[in-house]
Order: structure tokens, then C-alpha cells, then sequence
């Protein structure tokens, strides 16, 4: 990939730097891909009979698939569809806001609890596998929040989006920041969540490595329990 071919609205100053950097860490980012999918392989043999109980209960609970497939924005400014575990009532996207927003009564009984302990996010390890995502990297958006983008913030977008990040467990109640936001959700979520957010994507990626996202996934863990 050359910079010239990124799409037109992905080339400015900022992205241009970033990706030259990227560039002179492709060993690095090779290393990353091959721990992915060793990893998510791991994941998805030791965890199946989890992920299983998870389905089954998904789909006991409440009328609609198992997963819930949404359009994100992915490497390179490309769309892709991300897999979770439904916790949602069916087409809620179509009821509601794009974000959670506190006790969301488009939330299921078992997705209350699926969404508690981020076992929903599992059934992203098929997208790790097929090479959409990466187990740690910037959390992808919908294309809403993106076109909301500063162009500093779209030099995330040179990378695999991951499962989890320092973003994502910087704002882990997300949902409950929202909910108490004086603001529409949407607003405080443009304007007050997303700068910060970005702000620590872009921080992870001045230190990318494997060890680093070793250490991501730690905390992740430990930011569940």
C-alpha cells in the first residue's frame, strides 16, 4: 500500500507521517499479525465451550440472530462488518442511537450480563482471524463518528482496529458517562468522549508492539474484574 493510494479523504499532513513511521516498523506490525492469529486461535479453541453457552443463551433469551453484525470503519478508511454477540433487542440500531447509553432498555436480560463481564466482544476473534481487526489497536467506529474525525485522529485508521485498547479501558463505563452527560449523548460523545479517545490511540501507536498490546490485554482482563 502507497500512501497515494490511501482514499483521498485519508491524506493529509498528519497521516502521511504516521504512515511513513508505520513503514519503518513492518517487522514490527508482521510480529503483531502473527501473535494475533496464534492468540485468537488459542482463544477460540480454549474459550469454545464459553462462546457456546453464550450463543445458546443469546438466542434462548430473546427472538433475533446470534450476532449482531455492524458496518465500522477499518484499516486503510475501508468498511467491514464487526461480529459480537447480540445483547440488543433485533434492529435496535434502527430504535435508537448508535451508542449505549446507561440502562438502554433496547438491552436484553442476558445481554445485561453478556455486556457486564465483555463477553460480547469474544465473538470478535473471527474478525482478528479473517484479518479485519487485531487484538489490540484503535476501537473501530461507524462511519457517523468518523466523518467527525480531526485529521490528526484519521492516522488511526493506518491499523488493524482492535478488540480492546487503552481507550476502551480508559472509558469502560462509557455508557454511564453518557447517561449523566448534561449534553444529547451524541454531542457529549463527539465533543468530550472521542478527543480523548483518539488521544490515547494515537499514544498507543507511538509504542506499538507486541509487548505493549501483552499489556493491554492484561489490563483489559483485570479492568473487567
Amino acid at each position: 500500500m502507497r500512501f497515494e493510494d490511501l482514499p483521498a479523504w485519508m491524506q493529509n499532513a498528519d497521516t502521511k507521517t504516521c504512515f511513513e513511521k508505520l513503514r519503518q516498523h513492518r517487522g514490527t506490525l508482521a510480529a503483531k499479525r502473527l501473535f494475533d492469529i496464534v492468540v485468537s486461535f488459542l482463544i477460540l479453541v480454549i474459550l469454545s465451550p464459553l462462546l457456546l453457552i453464550t450463543a445458546a443463551a443469546v438466542k434462548l433469551d430473546s427472538k433475533g440472530p446470534v450476532f449482531y453484525r455492524q458496518e465500522r470503519v477499518g484499516r486503510y478508511g475501508k468498511p467491514f462488518r464487526i461480529y459480537k454477540f447480540r445483547t440488543m433487542v433485533q434492529d435496535a440500531d434502527k430504535k435508537g442511537l448508535q451508542i449505549t447509553v446507561g440502562q438502554d432498555p433496547r438491552i436484553t436480560r442476558v445481554g445485561r450480563v453478556i455486556r457486564k463481564c465483555r463477553l460480547d466482544e469474544f465473538a470478535q476473534v473471527l474478525n482478528v482471524l479473517d484479518g479485519t481487526m487485531s487484538l489490540v489497536g484503535p476501537r473501530p467506529e461507524v462511519p457517523k463518528y468518523v466523518k467527525a474525525y480531526q485529521p490528526a485522529y484519521l492516522s488511526t485508521l493506518l491499523v488493524r482496529p482492535g478488540v480492546t485498547a487503552p481507550s476502551s479501558i480508559h472509558f469502560r463505563n462509557e455508557d454511564e458517562i453518557l447517561a449523566e452527560s448534561p449534553l444529547d449523548p451524541e454531542t457529549t460523545y463527539i465533543e468530550k468522549i472521542l478527543p480523548t479517545k483518539m488521544q490515547l490511540n494515537l499514544q498507543y501507536m507511538d509504542s506499538i508492539s507486541v509487548g505493549n498490546d501483552i499489556k493491554v490485554m492484561v489490563q483489559t482482563v483485570r479492568a473487567v474484574f
